[in-house]
């Protein structure tokens, strides 16, 4: 086994989750390539006195899950999944990537019913777990990011064993600073004026806990003063489908608009999921230096420095966001070329460069 796999299970294990001796840990397997990060993990959870469980998923078994099964099946909530999040005191996801042309004979209504029931899952693993996700680097996930697997795998490696402590006290202060602000607007060419309040809302980071790699300050926007359009131009990542070239407008809180380039009667279906899925729960800044590359992937697009990411759908209560929803979508835009984001006026990013 590559030595990295066990120092990242051991982050994993003794920094992200805190597993503690006798807690149940469950580890969900998704494709076998993440089978030696499972394996290191499994055993750093014996060693420090949990009982590990083991599932295997993956998108080749739910593509015949959607290909040959009917509506019922489709919106199928997976009771065992389901069972083991009621089970588990941690939750851990090692997320292999599958080919993004997969799931390219799925009918719209059938992949956005099975995102949905799959996106209660993840509701119950957020409610009722200590969680952290991992997109562990394999070929699918190489080829999407156009590079060799041995150059993704050195990013994703610097990218998880950095110095997260050091790096959360540096997070930290950066948050503080904006700590009390009450608006932020996003300027990037003509496809981009958006702005929205953030009164009474907290400035928070993510350091590794909940993801890895990870990096981000983020907090959440008041729905009802969300005015203006973006657009990302990075395609958005859902249930394994790209939806590119997406574009979004909104009038005092409301959706006016909505499109894509490709793809788009799935995009509207996940728009329409429940009555928080048009709305926004997250607006964060991404932070790792080590994530450099566009994955089509946002467990790492979202991390890149000098981007940021709106997410659809749910919110994180500690930052003070009230969207509820089944979804939680994280659309990256890239501003490292063109494009500010500005805080009560003042300029916090510039072209990819903080100013924090």
């Amino acid at each position: 086994m590559d030595p990295r796999w066990r120092q990242v299970a051991e982050a994993l294990v003794g920094y992200s989750t805190q597993v503690k001796p006798r807690e149940r840990v469950m580890i969900a397997m998704i494709e076998a390539e993440t089978f030696p990060l499972a394996h290191a993990l499994y055993e750093a959870c014996v060693k420090a006195g949990a009982f590990p469980q083991v599932q295997l998923l993956s998108e080749k078994l739910r593509h015949s899950l959607l290909k040959h099964g009917d509506a019922e099946q489709a919106r199928w909530l997976p009771e065992i999944e389901a069972y083991g999040m009621e089970w588990a005191d941690v939750y851990i996801g090692l997320r292999g990537a599958s080919d993004a042309r997969l799931m390219a004979d799925i009918p719209a209504p059938q992949l956005a019913a099975n995102q949905a029931a799959q996106g209660r899952i993840s509701t119950m693993r957020w409610q009722k777990t200590r969680w952290c996700l991992v997109r562990a680097p394999n070929e699918a996930l190489a080829r999407s990011s156009g590079i060799d697997l041995g150059e993704l795998e050195a990013m994703f490696f610097a990218a998880c064993l950095m110095d997260y402590q050091a790096a959360s006290a540096k997070w930290r202060e950066m948050a503080k600073r904006l700590s009390g602000s009450t608006t932020v607007r996003i300027i990037a060419g003509a496809g981009t004026d958006l702005s929205f309040s953030v009164a009474g809302r907290k400035w928070l980071v993510f350091d590794g806990r909940i993801n890895l790699p990870d990096g981000e300050i983020y907090t959440a926007p008041v729905n009802d003063t969300l005015n203006g359009r973006i657009h990302f131009e990075f395609p958005g990542v859902f249930g394994g489908m790209l939806i590119p070239d997406i574009r979004l407008e909104w009038r005092d809180g409301a959706l006016i608009h909505a499109s894509a380039s490709g793809n788009q009667d799935y995009f509207r279906r996940i728009l329409e999921t429940d009555a928080g899925s048009s709305r926004l729960g997250e607006f964060a800044f991404g932070l790792n230096p080590h994530i450099n590359r566009f994955c089509r992937d946002s467990l790492y697009d979202e991390k890149i420095g000098g981007t940021i990411h709106l997410a659809l759908g749910r919110a994180y209560p500690e930052s003070g966001g009230e969207n509820q929803s089944s979804i939680h979508w994280d659309l990256v835009k890239d501003l490292r070329t063109e494009g500010a984001v500005y805080v009560d006026g003042a300029p916090v990013l510039i072209e990819g460069t903080l100013l924090i």
